[in-house]
């Protein structure tokens, strides 16, 4: 299509005739002798462009009639326009443009039609040229058209100087109305009307006509601020512009549709009545507001968080105690203790139709299952589960929140947790309870006695929401690795149920039941492709991992797995690989953990006791040495301050009863000592380690062997008692892991083996002494002595316990 210029003689005037690629122009009029900018970005506009600037970039800029409307038709666009010269085009973002244009001359659009090859629109348009009428009417209307420019340009205070300057410089009043209009704040339609007015005079009388309800509207703008203005004090500026905009909707009549919007959600809520009353009061402070307030966004904020709250939303338990302890029973199997207090809690509250839900902190090793099981007492509740690891949480206010008043304040995590939950009473897990700290923000402990009391959770207070909340119905459970970091209050607070590691035999289960079926199908493999023999898991768990849980070993068969995905991608019509022993050995290369015979030798000086640590229960061995020196004593290993008084306390007991050992009570004086803990870079404490220093400073000054084949745990006091310890099933599995048949333990400890798994009460002979000579006559030899036997059976049948490994544990040091 070409832009065929001809010429038509009408009216004994002469009008140019032109065919234009047309640019819609949406809440704008283009007027000729001014020079309008806009951004381009339909795709048919940016055709039109592209036509125009290939040409002699000559437009028609029509302004639509509906702005909002995106796909438009000819219909749409008002058929007078102003033929525009294109000076400028710059590239924007996302493939649009910004134009600027030149004003020509306006034209009235015969036909305005799609431009089938072009996939834009196109004009037959005719110049209007404007029709003069009596000369002196013409310059009367004019002249007063300017006075009242002058008034409405002044009143407004926004028009540039350069916009008065070029004004004064105009002489024809076609000109004149085209720049003025464009400068003042008029309402689309009355702009269209003035572009499309051929006469001159009429004309100018829509444009006196405009510029008089100009006029009236700063009249009654400066009416509403004096109005407002004898109120209030001048120097309460942000109060004034409240009053001002009140005074502007009442004289429009716009209460407001977003403040309507709240109110009925508010209403619709059902909140408690005081919470309602005040939500309600902050709705009506926003109506006195201007949206763009930065108070109107934060009582928006407060509203949005209030509703999205649970008030009385609640699920519906479980019928049945049955299908509670099915989906348990599913989901893990072992965790009695667990599974039990679960079962009481529902059948209670079957029975009296409420209660306040306990709080319950699983304690135990990395990897035991304490989170999974947590999610699983959610499902077999049919409750909501929520999970907020508080590890690494040192600011009190990640619980309680912020005040409003601070920027970008925002409700605490408990609260967040509940919005996500969506009912009064989920499953609300708080993990990893032992790892929470303190600064100068606060004591997140601290807030947390309020949240884990059911004496004071029913109105627990979050600093944003400033109204008191009930999670009296809500189920928490703690996790942590160590009872000792956690504070006193809060751990009086808890329910406490440990849950222990595994024995061999029942990672053997665990893997053979979960783990491997899992990684299998993560690896795409099935059972047709690879199958586990008993002693195939047996040998990753000894030779690959040294846990108390199942984390590594998960980690372990699933390395097994790649390594045989990768030989079936490889080759697809590989037989079924079972993976024994011999076979785990092919694929992960020599074993990382492996017995050691020698530490079952006698030696002078070297004991081997029992500790626990945050990830299980472990084997250490205590050195002692003694040489020539002014009776000194040196305890390294970076040992804490309870272990070292357990070395001190050991030495006196020795020291006092020296004749009976055959010890010159002199030669301490001129004999210094050295105790040593191996693995110096692991922090140790604790006093259980009490017996097992005495027995090797005893060895060492009296020069005789000590058996290297038992392990002991006890602490000691400067009369010689072995004291209770704790942890003796961690203690007791970690001897077993290392080959250990025989255990020293005090008396008062002896009720805790029966509560060990079988399988170890079958294969290690536990020791009970109530005094440390009972200990050195069975490790040094002397009266008393008698040397262990080995026990005569061994379980078959392992306890069953939980499978699903946990996340997020860490190894804080050796407690002995």
């Amino acid at each position: 299509m070409g832009n065929n210029k001809y010429m038509e003689n009408t009216n004994n005037e002469t009008k140019k005739t032109n065919i234009f690629s047309v640019v819609p122009l949406r809440g704008k009029v283009a007027f000729p002798h001014t020079n309008i900018s806009f951004e381009v970005g339909r795709e048919m506009t940016l055709k039109a462009i592209d036509y125009a600037s290939a040409g002699d970039r000559l437009v028609l800029i029509c302004a639509q009639k509906q702005t909002e409307k995106d796909e438009i038709t000819a219909d749409d666009l008002f058929t007078v326009g102003c033929v525009a010269r294109i000076k400028q085009v710059a590239q924007l973002s996302g493939g649009a443009i910004r134009v600027l244009c030149e004003g020509l001359y306006r034209a009235r659009a015969r036909r305005i039609a799609m431009e089938e090859n072009g996939g834009y629109y196109y004009a037959v348009a005719d110049e209007i040229q404007p029709i003069h009428g009596d000369p002196v009417l013409e310059e009367a209307y004019f002249r007063t058209a300017k006075e009242l420019v002058k008034d409405v340009l002044a009143a407004d205070g926004k028009i540039a100087k350069e916009t008065f300057n070029k004004l004064e410089r105009i002489s024809q009043a076609e000109e004149y109305m085209d720049v003025a209009v464009t400068a003042m704040r008029v309402r689309l339609e009355i702009k269209q009307a003035i572009l499309e007015e051929g006469r001159t005079i009429e004309r100018l009388k829509l444009f006196e006509r405009c510029l008089n309800d100009e006029l009236e509207i700063s009249k009654i703008e400066k009416k509403i601020a004096s109005t407002v203005r004898q109120n209030i004090d001048k120097s309460q500026k942000e109060y004034f512009l409240r009053e001002q905009l009140k005074a502007i909707h009442k004289e429009l009549g716009d209460d407001g549709k977003e403040e309507d919007e709240y109110r009925e959600k508010v209403l619709a809520k059902k909140l408690p009545e005081k919470l309602e009353e005040k939500c309600l009061k902050e709705i009506d402070r926003m109506s006195k507001m201007q949206p763009s307030s930065p108070e109107y966004t934060v009582i928006s904020g407060y509203l949005d968080q209030v509703l999205a709250l649970p008030w009385t939303e609640e699920t519906t338990d479980t019928e049945a105690l049955s299908d509670c302890a099915a989906v348990l029973e599913a989901d893990h199997y072992g965790l009695e203790k667990i599974k039990e207090r679960i079962t009481e809690y529902l059948a209670v509250l079957k029975l009296t139709g409420n209660m306040k839900a306990p709080i319950l902190c699983f304690v135990g090793p990395p990897g035991v299952g304490k989170t999974s099981i947590a999610k699983s007492v959610a499902r077999a509740l049919d409750r909501k589960f929520v999970r907020m690891s508080l590890g690494g949480v040192k600011d009190e206010a990640e619980i309680r929140g912020h005040r409003r008043t601070y920027i970008g304040a925002m409700p605490g995590r408990i609260m967040y947790g509940m919005k996500n939950a969506g009912s009064v009473n989920p499953v609300f897990l708080l993990d990893e309870i032992d790892k929470i700290t303190s600064d100068m923000h606060g004591d997140p402990a601290g807030a947390l006695l309020e949240v884990l009391d059911p004496e004071q959770n029913a109105t627990f207070r979050d600093r944003f929401i400033e109204y008191p909340y009930d999670l009296s119905k809500v189920l928490f459970i703690t996790t942590a690795n160590t009872l000792e970091t956690i504070p006193a209050p809060l751990r009086d607070r808890m329910e406490i149920i440990e849950v222990s590691g595994y024995t061999m035999e029942e990672k053997t289960e665990i893997a053979r039941r979960y783990l491997a079926p899992k990684q299998l199908v993560a690896n795409g493999l099935t059972d047709n492709n690879m199958t586990f023999t008993e002693d195939g898991i047996r040998a990753a768990i000894e030779g690959y991992t040294k846990e108390a849980g199942v984390r590594t070993l998960e980690r372990t068969v699933g390395t097994l797995c790649r390594k045989i995905a990768v030989q079936y991608a490889e080759n697809k019509d590989l037989p079924c690989v079972t993976v024994d022993a011999k076979k785990v050995e092919e694929l992960l290369g020599a074993p990382r953990f492996k017995i050691d015979e020698t530490r079952f030798q006698e030696e002078i000086g070297a004991v081997t006791g029992l500790a626990w640590t945050a990830v299980g229960g472990t084997t250490l061995v205590v050195e002692a040495v003694k040489m020539q020196g002014k009776g000194e004593i040196k305890l390294t290993g970076q040992l804490g301050d309870v272990m070292k008084e357990s070395a001190l306390a050991a030495l006196t007991y020795i020291r006092s009863r020296a004749e009976k050992y055959g010890l010159d009570p002199d030669g301490f004086s001129k004999t210094d000592l050295h105790v040593h803990v191996p693995e110096g870079a692991t922090p140790k404490d604790g006093p259980s380690a009490g017996i097992t220093m005495a027995t090797a400073i005893l060895s060492a000054l009296t020069e005789k062997k000590a058996r290297g084949d038992i392990a002991m745990t006890g602490e000691i006091t400067l009369r010689g008692k072995v004291l209770p310890i704790g942890g003796l099933k961690e203690k007791a599995l970690a001897a077993r892991r290392v080959g250990i048949k025989t255990v020293i333990i005090p008396k008062d400890n002896e009720r805790d083996v029966a509560e060990l798994p079988e399988v170890v009460r079958a294969e290690i002979r536990f020791i009970p002494v109530s005094n440390v000579e009972e200990v050195f006559a069975l490790m040094l030899g002397g009266a008393g002595y008698e040397k262990p036997q080995p026990p005569k059976k061994r379980a078959t049948k392992p306890k069953r316990m939980p499978v699903m490994p946990e996340t997020g544990d860490t190894q804080n040091g050796v407690r002995c």
